[in-house]
């Protein structure tokens, strides 16, 4: 028999004390976001501050309910479940990620995070040995895809190249899609082969919003595959994938859309299925050229290879993936939906970030049509600058601030960070960029600007005590 339903809980009096009708009424309409939907539905320490969302998520003691629920029910009957009753929990979750991202279920499958999603990609698409291939990125692109693109160039050696695309924050979207036709260009007139094109939905450091639609558009119209990361991504910023229509996108669920750890949707259009031969690693569901036949322990199926391949890639805990369905709607239900949840997030980061940079007295990283900040993560910068490596001086605003050696700058970053953590119970993404330190905030249906408000005289006491050379003590 299928798995029962589990009714969506509330960590209250009500839940306590099995007060149905309390526990209706609370569920009638769309909550009020921030702290007392933090104390009610959410797991965090009571002072805790989660300003870092945008890292590892978070979920609902509700999903964290039902995300307990599979696992119990694979160990009840291992066999059963796993070999029965997943698949048919796996393809409610694919339909419900497909028809919120207005693809079909037979081109939405799960893997456990973007990054697999990216390598799944470069590590399939078979390089001409002429050695003109390249692969394009920019050079905001999260770290981990950047060194998958330096091991695909590495181990296909003499076959790929990559080739960094710069930019200069803030700067329109369209400067962005200029520099990517500028760098398809050059390469077409250095003999090469653009083949495809790594870029983000929200890039991570910065955490700004790119201009995907736009950059899929031009990757189409010159010829270049468009593999879309979108870590930071479903949940966060309305993505419809039957108008952008990319060659490839994957996406964290328990990033912004309240999913358990680890798991991401992975988008492949019909036409492209055939270019992904394996799933990493290789699994029951490969199908050999040449005929060789091999024994498939699963039942059968009448779904597709491509949707066969990724239901079952080795013994995981896949619970998460199960939880997609249940997180989708209890967004829904419980929060509004996605239109009023992108809209508060994205209100709350941009009135958010204004307080804290008024607080310390810096700026929020955002261009002149603020499509930087049209997110749920907000950029700002420090009363902090990082002196040249090559001995020049410091320009502008950045020779007011208090400034630091580059040697210097990792030790800073981190002494920072423990700061937080062991001094005010929170956490929030630091970097360098433009020569100074910048601080990315993440907004969250369980904040307040008050937390905003917080982080800004928070980070202003620690950026104190870097400036008076605390951190040289420990």
């Amino acid at each position: 028999m299928a798995p029962t339903q589990v009714e969506l809980p509330l960590r209250d009096k009500a839940q306590a004390d099995g007060d149905a009708s309390q526990t209706e009424t609370k569920l009638s309409g769309p909550v009020a976001f921030g702290h007392a939907l933090r104390d009610e539905q959410f797991l965090f320490e009571p002072s805790y501050r989660n300003l870092n969302h945008g890292s590892f998520g978070t979920i609902p003691l509700s999903i964290q309910t039902l995300l307990r629920h599979y696992q119990t029910q694979a160990e009840a009957a291992p066999d059963r479940f796993i070999r029965y009753h997943y698949p048919t929990l796996l393809d409610a979750s694919r339909h419900a990620i497909a028809t919120l991202l207005n693809a079909p279920p037979s081109t939405c499958v799960f893997v456990a995070n973007a990054t697999l999603g990216v390598n799944t990609v470069l590590r399939n698409l078979t390089w001409h040995p002429d050695g003109r291939d390249e692969i394009l990125y920019f050079d905001t692109l999260y770290g981990g895809c950047a060194k998958t693109v330096d091991y695909v160039v590495e181990d296909r050696a003499g076959k790929v190249a990559g080739r960094c695309i710069p930019l200069a924050y803030p700067c329109e979207d369209a400067e962005v899609v200029a520099r990517l036709v500028g760098a398809v260009e050059a390469a077409v007139k250095e003999g090469k082969r653009p083949r495809v094109c790594v870029f983000d939905v929200v890039s991570s450091l910065p955490g700004v919003r790119f201009p995907f639609e736009a950059i899929t558009a031009a990757c189409r119209e010159r010829g270049v595959l468009s593999l879309i990361d979108g870590a930071q991504g479903v949940g966060m910023v309305d993505i419809d994938l039957g108008k952008v229509d990319p060659d490839f996108f994957v996406s964290n669920c328990h990033k912004w859309l309240h999913v358990p750890r680890g798991c991401a949707v992975f988008y492949v259009p019909l036409r492209n299925q055939a270019m992904i031969r394996s799933t990493l690693p290789t699994s029951h569901g490969f199908v050999p050229n040449g005929g060789v036949k091999r024994l498939n322990p699963l039942p059968p199926s009448d779904k597709s290879e491509f949707v066969t391949a990724f239901e079952f890639v080795g013994t995981l805990d896949n619970s998460p993936y199960l939880c997609v369905k249940d997180s989708i709607k209890w967004r829904e239900e419980v929060l509004g939906g996605e239109a009023r949840i992108r809209d508060a997030l994205t209100a709350l980061a941009r009135e958010g970030g204004k307080r804290v940079a008024e607080i310390l007295g810096t700026e929020v990283m955002d261009n002149a049509s603020q499509s930087l900040t049209r997110c749920s993560m907000v950029n700002v910068a420090l009363p902090l600058a990082v002196q040249p490596e090559d001995g020049k001086a410091l320009e502008g605003e950045l020779v007011s601030l208090p400034s630091f050696p580059n040697s210097d700058a990792g030790t800073i970053t981190h002494w920072i960070l423990r700061k937080l953590l062991d001094d005010h119970n929170t956490f929030i993404a630091l970097y360098i960029y433009g020569g100074r330190w910048w601080a990315r905030l993440s907004a969250q249906v369980y904040l307040e600007l008050e937390d905003f408000e917080w982080a800004g005289e928070t980070l202003k006491s620690v950026c104190e005590r870097v400036a008076k050379g605390e951190y040289k003590q420990e």
